[in-house]
């Protein structure tokens, strides 16, 4: 490949993205490639520097991934989150702000400092290493059915220097309820959970870039019962919990008062439905 500036190189990303995406958005998109893949913030990214030939090429290569519609983060391959430099692929579930909203209304709205935190439904192991960041006294275990999930969390886990304990198990089988108990012995506990809430019908309104990329195990629920996942862990969490312990999910917004309903249901004396930054019924807080 012949010799191209970064200025030359920028212009190529934008006519390839534009018919895809907005002015603004192929603008982020390019820094984030620019500063993530030359390792220079753009601002001091000189437009006249002449790109190393295995530099054009794995920017050539991003490019052709993102033209395909991948979404930036896999092509990257990381997240920051919570402060967390999380690696991410087709085997997780991009970590969206709204789970970092969770995180963030967990460290600040609990009255207590949990020694036990289990993270249902765990993928890349978000949750359970920002919480493990926040509270580093707890013990903390993320569990999730999916064992290339599980990879990924262990990676991350090991790359951001934080103890979890990972552990391959399906929230909707019989051996949630005993595994829960275990896990709270050591009171005061806390379990969170961001489980798969999109129900099928969802899939005719969705965006190409996840329905084709992300892991549809991670996102989709069957339209004839969309909170069985709520309601499985909900009773497994009942099953285990000592009174004033909490259980927090994470909800679909348009869903999330059935969502609170089955969780009460379940056997939890209290329940508040919380709102996101954008105003939407989003997240589940319910105590034993």
């Amino acid at each position: 490949m012949d010799p191209i500036t970064v200025r030359s190189f920028e212009g190529i990303f934008r006519r390839a993205l534009l018919p895809l995406h907005g002015e603004g958005e192929v603008r982020a998109l390019t820094r984030a490639v620019f500063s993530g893949k030359l390792n220079i913030p753009v601002p001091a990214l000189d437009p006249d520097r002449l790109l190393t030939p295995p530099e054009a090429q794995e920017l050539s290569g991003i490019l052709q991934r993102l033209v395909a519609g991948e979404p930036v983060q896999y092509v990257l391959g990381h997240v920051h989150f919570m402060g967390l430099r999380l690696a991410v692929d087709a085997r997780v579930l991009i970590p969206r702000p709204e789970t970092e909203e969770l995180v963030d209304l967990i460290k600040h709205r609990i009255p207590y400092r949990p020694a036990c935190i289990v993270d249902v439904g765990t993928g890349s192991g978000c949750i359970a290493l920002a919480l493990k960041q926040a509270f580093p006294d707890a013990a903390v275990t993320g569990i999730d059915a999916s064992e290339g999930a599980l990879d990924v969390a262990r990676s991350n886990s090991k790359v951001n220097g934080l103890e979890v304990q990972w552990v391959q198990l399906d929230a909707l089988g019989v051996e949630l309820m005993p595994f829960l108990h275990r896990q709270a012995q050591e009171a005061p506990t806390l379990i969170v959970s961001n489980p798969p809430y999109l129900p099928l019908g969802d899939k005719a309104s969705m965006q190409s870039q996840v329905l084709d990329h992300e892991p549809h195990l991670a996102l989709f629920v069957d339209d004839g019962d969309p909170q069985r996942f709520y309601r499985a862990i909900a009773r497994a969490a009942a099953g285990a919990l000592q009174p004033g312990d909490e259980l927090w999910f994470e909800a679909h917004y348009l869903h999330a008062r059935e969502s609170l309903a089955v969780v009460l249901a379940m056997g939890f004396a209290q329940g508040e439905l919380i709102h996101d930054l954008s105003g939407n019924a989003r997240f589940i807080r319910a105590r034993r």
